[in-house]
Parts: structure tokens; C-alpha cells; sequence
């Protein structure tokens, strides 16, 4: 009974929760039934590998006053992509695999429905080995080392 003294107190902690488990739906239904004060946002087009530039697309299509549309990709290039990778024998899976983005951004770009975004074409140029933008397109991608 001597280690029961009024005067001392023990404080045993817990360690605080890690920024996973904070978010999780378990701690945020804990932390309802103790009253605590939650703020929870929902982020728009998490975890979309589409196109990375939506925000600007938006802004522009709300400048518009006329007609209310975006540019598309032009029928010439669509053309050129689909050329291009059929002379590589490749799907366009394997296309899209290669420049690390999904199937249906290569089948936009390929049906023409793809709003043109110039980090992918030039992803896609690198991979086909073909120029898409420019005035000598359909030719083939020199490395840039070897420009005479």
C-alpha cells in the first residue's frame, strides 16, 4: 500500500495516431462518439490518371461565350497515332502501358474525343517514334543528340 499515495499522479499515454489512422473510418466514427470536431473534404477526381490540366480546361470553358465546347484532337493526328502504332505491331494497351497512362487515354486520342494535352502527345511521340506535332509530322523522331 505504499505506492498508493494521493499526492502523485500517473499519467499513462498513448502514442498520438499515425496521419493513416487519423483518416481512417474507424478513428473518424471514434472521434463522433466522443464529440470531437471533424472536417472531412472530398477531393474531386482523386486517383484519375486522366488529364492532368482539368482546372485550366474549366477556367477556358467558362471564358467561352459563344459555343460551350473543347478543342478535340484533330482527326489527321488520331489518324497518325493509330498508323503509328499498328506499324509497330503494338495494342493500344501496349501503348498505353508504355507511356504510363490508361487504355482508354490512348483510345480517346485515337477515336479523336481526347481533349489534346501536349504531355501525352509527347509521350506518345517518344514511345511510336514518330513526329505527331509540328510541320513535318509523321515523320520519324530524331533523338536529340543526332539534329543536323
Amino acid at each position: 500500500m505504499a505506492e498508493s499515495d494521493w499526492d502523485t499522479v500517473t499519467y499513462l499515454r498513448k502514442k498520438p495516431p499515425t496521419a493513416k489512422q487519423a483518416r481512417s473510418q474507424q478513428a473518424v466514427n471514434a472521434a463522433m462518439r466522443r464529440g470531437e470536431d471533424i472536417e472531412t473534404t472530398k477531393k474531386f477526381s482523386a486517383a484519375q490518371n486522366r488529364q492532368h490540366s482539368a482546372a485550366k480546361d474549366t477556367a477556358k470553358l467558362d471564358r467561352e461565350t459563344e459555343e460551350l465546347h473543347h478543342d478535340k484532337v484533330s482527326l489527321d493526328l488520331s489518324r497518325l497515332i493509330q498508323q503509328a502504332r499498328q506499324e509497330k505491331k503494338m495494342t493500344q494497351k501496349d501503348l498505353a502501358t508504355k507511356i504510363n497512362e490508361k487504355p482508354q487515354v490512348v483510345n480517346e486520342y485515337e477515336s479523336g474525343k481526347a481533349i489534346p494535352n501536349q504531355q501525352v502527345i509527347g509521350k506518345i511521340e517518344r514511345a511510336l517514334g514518330v513526329k505527331l506535332r509540328g510541320k513535318d509530322r509523321g515523320q520519324p523522331l530524331q533523338p536529340k543528340g543526332k539534329k543536323k
